[in-house]
């Protein structure tokens, strides 16, 4: 039986091989659409479209929104829209953190970027920048690590979908009150 961590590589490789992904997120708010850089930051693209193949973002959320006027925006404030949380049941071993500083993908406008809490523990969720976030590349200092986010795309159509979301109602804790439904993330083509 082969590991997850095999499945990942040998997804990376092949998706290296080809173009790079395209897909399409349709919310209840509208879509828009991701070019995927599986060339630059070729593990973290394998594992989001490991769960884009399986159906798995389907159905969940945006659940959280920060914003310059959010209660709980920090020193560092960042403006990112967050989604795409699976449940623990259905999500995949959490992969290794590829650096902005390794991939050279910056968190500039529109960009996906996987989440997580500490170095090598993305999973799922997923989130998208409004407007340039220098500080949550590599040596950025959202994250007192240092080690930054791993950025492996960015948004090439429907950006206003993105800030119609980002100005959505919060609470105090940045969550959208309501979330804003994933119906659906789709493979569309490659670039």
């Amino acid at each position: 039986m082969r590991t997850w961590a095999v499945v990942i590589l040998a997804a990376a490789a092949a998706i290296a091989e080809g173009n790079n992904p395209v897909v399409v997120v349709k919310t209840e708010v509208g879509e828009f659409t991701v070019e995927v850089y599986a060339d630059e930051a070729p593990l973290t693209a394998a594992n989001f479209m490991k769960y884009v193949e399986a159906g798995l973002y389907d159905g969940t959320v945006f659940h959280r929104s920060v914003t310059p006027d959010s209660p709980r925006n920090r020193p560092v404030q960042i403006e990112v829209i967050q989604g795409g949380q699976v449940a623990g049941e259905k999500s995949f071993p959490a992969i290794a953190l590829e650096r902005t500083s390794a991939t050279g993908v910056k968190h500039v406008d529109g960009a996906i970027s996987m989440a997580r809490g500490g170095p090598d523990t993305a999973t799922s969720s997923f989130f998208i920048c409004v407007g340039d976030q220098p500080e949550l590349d590599f040596g950025g200092k959202r994250n007192p690590d240092g080690q930054g986010f791993a950025a492996f795309g960015r948004v090439v159509a429907g950006m206003d979908v993105v800030r119609r979301i980002h100005r959505s109602p919060v609470n105090e804790a940045e969550q959208l009150t309501p979330p804003v439904k994933i119906l659906s993330i789709t493979r569309y083509g490659s670039l």
